[in-house]
Order: C-alpha cells, then sequence, then structure tokens
C-alpha cells in the first residue's frame, strides 16, 4: 500500500462527518485495531471541530502511511485568529469559547504523535498521527 494524501475541505459541520468517515476508512485500511481506530477518530473529529469553530474552518490531510511503519496522519490547517498560549489551550479544562475545556489536550493524548504550529493572527496548524502496533 503506497503513502496516499486527500485533502478534505472543513467549512461545515457535515465536513466534520466527512473527516471522520475518511479517517475511518483509512485507519481501516492499515490495520489499527478497533481501540486505536475510535482513539483517532475521536481526536480527528475533537481537531476538525476545533478548526471549524475557532478557526473559521480550514481542511484536513489525510495521510495513509505504509512505510517503515503503517499509521495514518492528519493535518489540520486554520487561518483563523490562532492560539496565543498554546500550553494554556492544552490545559484540561480551558476553553476559549463555549466547549468543555477537553479539546486539544484530550486529542493529545489520544494519539500518538501530536504538534502544534500556532502564529497569532495567521492561524493554526495541529499534526496527529496513530500508528500499528
Amino acid at each position: 500500500m503506497p503513502t496516499t494524501t486527500e485533502t478534505l475541505p472543513i467549512k461545515n459541520g457535515d465536513d466534520i462527518v466527512r473527516v471522520r468517515q475518511r479517517v475511518r476508512t483509512r485507519a481501516v485500511e492499515v490495520g489499527l485495531s478497533l481501540v486505536d481506530q475510535t482513539k483517532l477518530i475521536t481526536a480527528a473529529s475533537e481537531l476538525a471541530r476545533n478548526a471549524l469553530d475557532y478557526g473559521k474552518g480550514g481542511h484536513a490531510d489525510i495521510e495513509t502511511i505504509a512505510e517503515l511503519r503503517r499509521g495514518v496522519r492528519i493535518v489540520f490547517r486554520d487561518q483563523g485568529p490562532g492560539i496565543p498560549d498554546i500550553q494554556q489551550a492544552l490545559t484540561d479544562g480551558f476553553t476559549s469559547g463555549n466547549g468543555l475545556g477537553h479539546g486539544l489536550g484530550g486529542a493529545k493524548r489520544l494519539v500518538d504523535d501530536f504538534d502544534i504550529q500556532t502564529k497569532v493572527g495567521e492561524g493554526t496548524t495541529v499534526t496527529i498521527a496513530r500508528w500499528k502496533r
């Protein structure tokens, strides 16, 4: 299975559902366990929702990796206001909106790799990955 990438827009709630569905399909293709599929899909759903609600929309690049190890990597990008304090945003209970404050920190705990790059006034990029065990 070669490495493949597809880009999905995140402009409304239906797009979040599409991202979840494609992440599930990719996770099954690489052979992630049901538990790992669920963790990845949950993290992807949260990050897609953040891109829509806080980043004013964006897109998700979903990549199937099948080289030295197998897994799924997703890169969420938005052109929103950025995150002024990443450490605070990763703290459980912190929210800049009406959420429960489990978003970024929760997503980080559900995946194997987590990276966030942000610049105030320019947007945020969050990269996550889950690897087959």
